[in-house]
C-alpha cells in the first residue's frame, strides 16, 4: 500500500491496525474524490437543515484524528492549532474557507495519517490519557483511537454526502 509516496508497514502494530490504516486511507481518498469535483463555493455552502457545510467536515477530521492520536498520547500535534480551533467538535463554520486552505487541508489528509503511521512505528505514542467519546466510547490506547477514527470519519464522510445531494439539487 502507498500513502504519500511512502510504503505504508507498521511494525509497532498488528494485521488489525494494518487493515485500520488502510481503512482510514481508503475513507479518506473517497473524500478527496468527492470533494475533488465541487467548487469552493459548493464545500462551503450550508444547506437549510444543515449545521455544517463539506469543508467544515473535511476540516474536522482531519484535526480529530490529530486530537485523539496525538494530544491523547501528550504528544505535539503535526497541525497548527488555529485549525484545532476552527474544525474541533462543538464549533461549526465562521467564514468562508478560501481555495488555499481548501488545498492545504487536502494535502493533510493523508499526509497526516503517513505521519501517524511513521509514528506508530516509533512507538511514540507511550502515554495514553484515556478519553469517552460523545458516543460513549471509551478510548484507552491509541488502538482505541485508531479504531474510533475508521467511524468518525465514515460518518463525516457519510454527512458531506448528504450536503453535496442537496447541494446538486
Amino acid at each position: 500500500m502507498q500513502c504519500c509516496g511512502n510504503k505504508i508497514e507498521i511494525k509497532a502494530g498488528n494485521n488489525i491496525m494494518n487493515k485500520s490504516i488502510d481503512t482510514i486511507i481508503a475513507t479518506r481518498k473517497m473524500f478527496l474524490e468527492l470533494i475533488g469535483n465541487l467548487s469552493v463555493d459548493d464545500v462551503n455552502k450550508i444547506p437549510a437543515g444543515f449545521n455544517n457545510n463539506i469543508i467544515w467536515n473535511f476540516g474536522h477530521l482531519i484535526v480529530t484524528q490529530q486530537l485523539l492520536c496525538y494530544k491523547l498520547s501528550g504528544v505535539p500535534l503535526h497541525i497548527d492549532g488555529a485549525y484545532v480551533s476552527k474544525y474541533s467538535k462543538g464549533t461549526k463554520p465562521e467564514k468562508f474557507i478560501n481555495e488555499q486552505e481548501i488545498t492545504f487541508l487536502k494535502e493533510q489528509s493523508l499526509k497526516l495519517i503517513d505521519e501517524l503511521n511513521s509514528d506508530l512505528q516509533r512507538n511514540i505514542f507511550k502515554n495514553f490519557n484515556s478519553y469517552t467519546t460523545s458516543f460513549g466510547v471509551q478510548l484507552n490506547t491509541i488502538e482505541d483511537s485508531i479504531q474510533f477514527i475508521i467511524m468518525h470519519d465514515g460518518l463525516h464522510l457519510g454527512y458531506a454526502m448528504a450536503l453535496k445531494k442537496v447541494i446538486n439539487n
